[in-house]
């Protein structure tokens, strides 16, 4: 999409034209600004859940198109941070942290706030989150709560990405960058239309990055990065009435990470390797019926995550301990959505639809403690207690062993009802929603120390050796049954372009779950236990987090002025939140980290979005977020945070945009465009006493971009300022870590279409 405009939600008022090329456009903007969004229908079970597409809804939504994407070099979510009014994601650790912040709504750990679909595809776990996609058509973008009709992960809102059709494109697409401190990305598209009923894309990708930070124990860069990926695309029109669409992907990762740096001495340095490994493979079958009374929608997908997360646990250039977590989670859904067509002169429409899933998640992930660990942690702790019989570790190095198995079902039947009443718009939807996940676990450790007598001239008399052999199993379930209600009115402004102004109260809810992450310190504490020492903790009290729910309440307008060549979107929202899941940090030597209930939370705040266009060549972006998000009640038997704010949350979010082109008519050249941006992030308070924070920071930069028939190069700059800032805050062990954000970079970008 064209800048501005491009990046605007579809709801902007759509006098819609054909162009050139048979495509739709809004009256006032380019010919790529608008037309990925306008023909998602085609395919897409996002269009058939919102007849009415975004530019009519009772919704906060923002649709990104390919042009714009490829302008903010936005190839996965994190690109999009910020440029979405109160949408945050953090950039820390590997890719296996996705954790997005929507109006004060979050989750770092486990199950998602916000759900994602692409080409169709609901991806359940959010540790596959975080991939690129070189062939996006669209994003979109629905703020609060979506749960009555996209179910669960949804509570703070829903993303839907679409990649480029091969019936809309035909030809070659081959892309490459590179980008200080050697970053290279390449990728090559095919697209072919066979005849008018089948078409074909298949898409390869390939990345490379040096890293940008660098280990000061060993001189070696933190985050490298490797990435390969595959997708293939095939639609066939069966008939006027039927269309098939099959999309596959597959992709590799390899990468180092964790670029934390310690707080007291502000270096990175530790002394373990720290790397992420994943493999993803997906499918998604998407089957449309157009019956001359109904359409009918079915969406049938695969996904297997296979991933190992092996780090040095303490990040400190000692031999605490180090950490592996491998995981296998294959998962089936199927979605079958029915939406009547509205006759002429008819005021009721309808919806229905069936969710069900199915996920089986295996995992290890074994703690193994070194010399220095087990010397500061056990032995010391030990022998302080009681002196005159110390003990010693008959190795220097042993594991505390987790296996997990859990498997996850669920479904739900959802109906959405509209009415029209002159230019009132009521809307009703509800949902029933049903889940069951239970846990398999076993922990085990086998290992042993010597006990020794102290006699009063220092010397050390064994007593005798004592064999530590923990084996300890287990199975927890939960089930979860919920019913989740939405209701909006929508007031069509008597105006020449579409406007309105709309009331939106909705539920959002969020399922339990278990949290594995404890189960080392569990099985630490089991082990200390045999030394008279440590605390004892009930595993389903650890593990076990309840789900959390929330009411949305919301007034916005969607105004298009002057031929919609200004746009403007406003929203106010308050969230009252029972029971919000929160990521914790345990007192003591305590490395995992604990899921709690945060007992009462609520956000209030407002988003605002303007786009224009003053004159043909200059186009203008203007996003803004503010939410303010408190804790009503939350003690931890510590202490009490009520009216701190929730950690990890931006209070402000700031996207500013100015895109200019000069036209250029020499030979086969087309355009120079030149791009300004900004983007504002913060503050955001590090913990639940509000004692740290990082103030509110801006990454500048810019683009300029010379396109001819067939090709383009650009050369692009982000952080121009080299701002120094921070993105994610944590605690190992008593000592304090922050992740300092990526610095000033330069790079050079060609593409062609053949």
């Amino acid at each position: 999409m064209s800048a501005g405009l491009g990046i605007m939600s579809c709801w902007a008022s759509m006098q819609v034209r054909p162009d050139a090329h048979g495509g739709a456009r809004s009256a006032g903007q380019p010919a790529d600004s608008i037309t990925e969004a306008v023909t998602l229908q085609e395919v897409s079970i996002s269009a058939v859940k919102e007849a009415d597409r975004f530019f009519r809804l009772p919704e906060a939504v923002t649709v990104i198109g390919a042009v714009e994407a490829d302008r903010l070099n936005a190839v996965s979510l994190k690109g999009l941070s910020d440029v979405v009014p109160n949408f945050f994601i953090p950039d820390y650790g590997s890719r296996i942290t996705s954790s997005i912040y929507v109006r004060g709504i979050g989750a770092r750990m486990d199950q998602p706030a916000v759900g994602l679909n692409v080409d169709n595809l609901p991806v359940l776990n959010k540790d596959a989150y975080d991939f690129d996609i070189a062939d996006i058509a669209s994003v979109e973008m629905l703020r609060g709560p979506q749960t009555a009709l996209y179910g669960r992960n949804t509570m703070a809102g829903q993303i839907n990405v679409t990649t480029l059709s091969p019936f809309r494109f035909q030809g070659w697409r081959l892309k490459a960058e590179y980008s200080s401190p050697l970053n290279a990305k390449v990728s090559a598209g095919w697209f072919h239309k066979f005849n008018s009923r089948h078409a074909l894309s298949l898409t390869g990708a390939a990345s490379y990055s040096h890293g940008h930070f660098t280990n000061d124990y060993n001189g070696r860069k933190v985050d490298p990065e490797r990435l390969f990926s595959f997708r293939s695309k095939y639609q066939w029109r069966v008939s006027d009435a039927v269309s098939l669409q099959n999309v596959a992907a597959v992709s590799s990762l390899n990468q180092g990470g964790y670029a934390y740096e310690n707080v007291e001495t502000g270096k990175i340095a530790f002394n373990d390797t720290c790397f992420y490994r994943r493999f993803l493979l997906s499918d998604a079958l998407t089957l449309n019926y157009n019956h001359p009374h109904f359409l009918l929608s079915s969406v049938t997908s695969f996904q297997y995550i296979d991933d190992n997360m092996t780090l040095d646990q303490d990040f400190l250039p000692l031999d605490y301990f180090t950490l592996t977590q491998k995981k296998r989670e294959p998962s089936v859904a199927e979605e079958i959505v029915v939406r009547s067509k509205r006759d002429s002169g008819s005021r009721y429409s309808w919806l229905g639809g069936f969710f069900g899933f199915y996920k089986h998640l295996h995992m290890l992930a074994p703690v193994t403690f070194h010399d220095y660990g087990i010397r500061q942690l056990i032995e010391n702790k030990r022998n302080e207690g009681n002196p005159s019989y110390p003990i010693s570790w008959n190795t220097r190095s042993f594991t505390l062993n987790s296996d997990f198995t859990i498997p996850t079902v669920g479904a739900a039947i959802y109906h959405k009802s509209d009415l029209e009443l002159g230019r009132f718009r009521l809307s009703l939807a509800l949902r029933l929603d049903y889940e069951h996940v239970a846990m398999d676990y076993r922990s085990w450790c086998n290992t042993g120390y010597l006990v020794s007598h102290l006699l009063p001239d220092g010397t050390l008399v064994p007593v005798g050796n004592a064999d530590v052999d923990i084996d300890d199993r287990g199975h927890l379930s939960q089930e979860f049954l919920n019913f989740i209600p939405k209701f909006t009115v929508v007031y069509d402004l008597p105006t020449p372009e579409v406007s309105n102004i709309y009331i939106n109260v909705s539920k959002g809810y969020k399922a339990g779950g278990f949290n594995t992450q404890m189960f080392s310190d569990v099985l630490q504490q089991r082990l200390m236990g045999f030394m008279g020492i440590g605390s004892s903790y009930e595993v389903n009290d650890m593990v076990s987090y309840r789900p959390e729910y929330s009411w949305n309440f919301e007034v916005g307008a969607h105004l298009s002025f002057l031929e919609s060549r200004l746009t403007t979107e406003l929203s106010l929202f308050y969230i009252d939140c029972r029971d919000q899941q929160l990521t914790m940090f345990p007192p003591g030597n305590i490395t995992g980290r604990m899921m709690t209930n945060a007992g009462k939370t609520r956000s209030y705040g407002l988003e605002l979005s303007v786009a224009a266009l003053p004159i043909d060549r200059l186009s203008l972006m203007a996003t803004f977020g503010w939410t303010d998000a408190r804790f009503r009640k939350f003690f931890d038997g510590r202490q009490d945070y009520a009216g701190k704010f929730l950690p990890y949350v931006p209070k402000t979010t700031l996207f500013l945009q100015a895109v200019y082109t000069v036209p250029l008519r020499r030979g086969k050249l087309k355009s120079l465009e030149f791009d300004v941006n900004m983007r504002g992030t913060g503050e955001i308070y590090w913990n639940e006493a509000n004692t740290l924070k990082q103030p509110f920071y801006v990454v500048p930069g810019c683009s300029a971009t010379l396109s001819a028939d067939i090709w383009q190069v650009k050369i692009f700059a982000t952080n121009i300022s080299d701002t120094r800032y921070h993105t994610f805050y944590f605690q190992s062990i008593g000592n304090e870590f922050l992740q300092r954000g990526k610095p000033f970079q330069i790079g050079v970008g060609f593409s062609m279409q053949i």
